[in-house]
């Protein structure tokens, strides 16, 4: 028999290796039923773990409140009778406020008592500065405000327009100080005694009448902010201001019922233009001089419940415009408040007309030093170089020739930086200055030329802007300078030596300007040393994200972030409360 190949046919697989379409391979019928028994699986797991994490959640809130409400009664918390009945003295025979209900609660505050008395004025930016800063057991703190909390100033023109919620930009001030174990004190100050180191605060009892009480003090910082410049204007009291929470609240109501009113079809025309106005008397530092609704170059002369007049200059002529209006806002400016207006007449060398003047330490000029200090708009620091022209000559003129010398004069750019930080960019170079006024070229300044050089680079110096910036920094400069004297008083006590002083703890303070934020619209202005720019919602989220960093505790934050959120999704309240 022949081979099969020879035949042309090739050669066949063994019978077992043919397989028909019939019997090709199907998946196993269980394979699906794997893959649901997956998934139930791992959505049980899921589920399990949710139910578990909300079962941690709520066990730990349970835990939270059985260690935070207790059972403790005021009966059986030991409280001095000095703190409930306090003895009377000082020049006006009032309650002297030595002791606090909380003094002698524990331990910790039987201790703190018994440290030097530091009592902050105010509660806003430069308070919360302070207080961030300070150490536990530093001093027996006590903070006077007339609010119960502090605001986050930046954003009240939000929660004017229902972008925010006022809750949301407030912290309770005891909140802020328990860190401290520090003490509250819900009143206005009115007067001070630095002979007796008193403070006189205005408080208010149980049947809505005011009383008087003294709070005394070893160290005190008066942190009470600003009120707004009249500027002689009649007529402000229909003006709206917006400082405070109240003010922020006016300005809703205001803007949504003059909006309500302008919608019914019985308004006229020329009524619902005058609701539909609103004026901004004040554009910044240039204060009334840019007054509303973009009419530059003018002065505003009188507001009235209906509308606003203001002047421009026109041919050499000042002719009067009038805006009818119902709501005007007045923000042009700083002015003293009265208690730094008494402050300011308690001593005869503070001749500024706005704040209270500070040396470079932002200690009070004129007060104890060391005992009283300023920050915030209701301080100004010192920019006269003149008035020290004599004391910088004593110091300066080794020789005593009467005049400066190139290495004496370098010795006097030291003090005046010292005394004026502000004049350190203006004293730069050096040689060259000295050069530019020695008009004999003698190598030495006379008084005649040393003069006029203190009194050009004075005119450069300018104060500072009265910003919530310059307010915190301020605010964190005395709360860090005030730890490290709490440090080295206590070390001097042991060792019997002399109390320290602030130039042995801390140089002057110098600001560090970290730019300036707008808001306008759905875009944001930002400034910073110099460089600006403008962007769209980008830049509206930079200025957001600013904003939220620099907010005081993290509830604030949360309720901040909430109520953009809730701003995005569903828009701005728009209700009237």
């Amino acid at each position: 028999m022949l081979p099969a190949h020879r035949f042309g046919l090739a050669r066949l697989p063994p019978p077992s290796s043919f397989r028909f379409s019939s019997t090709v391979a199907q998946p196993p019928p269980r394979r699906l039923f794997h893959r649901t028994r997956l998934v139930v699986r791992y959505t049980g797991y899921l589920a399990l773990s949710s139910v578990f994490g909300v079962l941690v959640i709520g066990a730990g809130i349970f835990v939270h409140d059985a260690l935070t409400y207790t059972e403790k009664h005021v009966d059986r918390v030991p409280v001095s009778p000095l703190a409930l009945h306090p003895e009377r003295g000082g020049p006006k025979n009032l309650p002297v406020v030595r002791v606090q209900v909380d003094d002698e609660q524990d331990e910790e505050n039987v201790k703190l008592a018994e440290k030097p008395r530091l009592v902050i004025v105010g509660g806003g930016w430069g308070a919360m500065g302070i207080l961030k800063t300070l150490h536990v057991g530093d001093y027996h703190v006590t903070v006077v405000s007339s609010e119960t909390f502090t605001t986050f100033t930046p954003l009240l023109p939000s929660a004017a327009v229902g972008t925010v919620q006022i809750r949301s930009l407030i912290e309770p001030i005891r909140k802020i100080i328990a860190r401290l174990r520090g003490h509250f004190v819900q009143g206005k100050a009115v007067d001070l005694d630095m002979k007796e180191r008193l403070l006189e605060v205005e408080t208010m009892t149980p049947d809505g009448k005011t009383a008087h009480v003294y709070i005394p003090y070893d160290k005190l910082v008066i942190a009470v902010g600003s009120t707004s410049s009249t500027h002689g204007v009649p007529g402000l009291e229909n003006c709206f201001q917006l400082k405070t929470i109240a003010d922020a609240q006016s300005i809703r109501r205001r803007i949504m019922d003059n909006f309500e009113v302008a919608s019914l079809p019985t308004t006229t025309p020329e009524e619902r233009k005058r609701l539909l106005s609103f004026v901004v008397c004040g554009g910044g530092p240039t204060g009334v001089e840019t007054a509303a609704v973009s009419h530059l170059r003018s002065r505003v002369s009188g507001v009235t419940n209906d509308s606003v007049t203001y002047t421009t200059k026109e041919n050499g002529k000042t002719v009067k415009h009038s805006i009818p209006t119902n709501f005007v806002l007045w923000s042009t400016g700083i002015a003293m408040n009265p208690f730094t207006q008494r402050v300011s007449d308690l001593l005869p060398n503070q001749v500024h007309k706005k704040a209270i003047v500070v040396d470079a330490h932002l200690r009070v000029k004129g007060a104890p030093l060391g005992e009283v200090y300023c920050i915030g708009d209701s301080s100004t620091i010192e920019t006269s170089v003149v008035s020290h022209f004599m004391e910088l000559v004593d110091e300066a003129d080794k020789d005593k020739n009467g005049k400066i010398d190139f290495d004496e004069w370098k010795f006097m750019v030291e003090r005046i930086k010292s005394r004026i930080p502000m004049a350190e960019d203006h004293l730069t170079e050096v040689r060259a200055i000295f050069d530019l006024y020695d008009k004999d070229k003698d190598n030495n300044l006379s008084l005649n030329e040393l003069l006029p050089l203190l009194q050009d680079v004075e005119k450069h110096l300018t104060s500072l802007p009265a910003t919530a910036q310059v307010a915190s920094q301020e605010g964190k400069y005395i709360g860090r300078k005030l730890h490290k004297l709490a440090r080295k008083s206590a070390v001097a006590q042991l060792n019997n030596a002399p109390s320290p002083k602030d130039e042995d703890v801390s140089k002057p303070f110098r600001y560090l300007h970290l730019g300036s934020l707008a808001y306008i619209g759905n875009a944001a202005v930002f400034d910073f040393g110099g460089h600006s720019f403008m962007g769209g919602l980008a830049a509206m989220y930079a200025w957001r994200s600013v904003y939220w960093n620099e907010q005081v505790s993290a509830r604030t934050r949360g309720l901040l972030m909430i109520d953009w959120i809730i701003r995005g999704v569903w828009g701005r309240d728009l209700s009237r409360l």
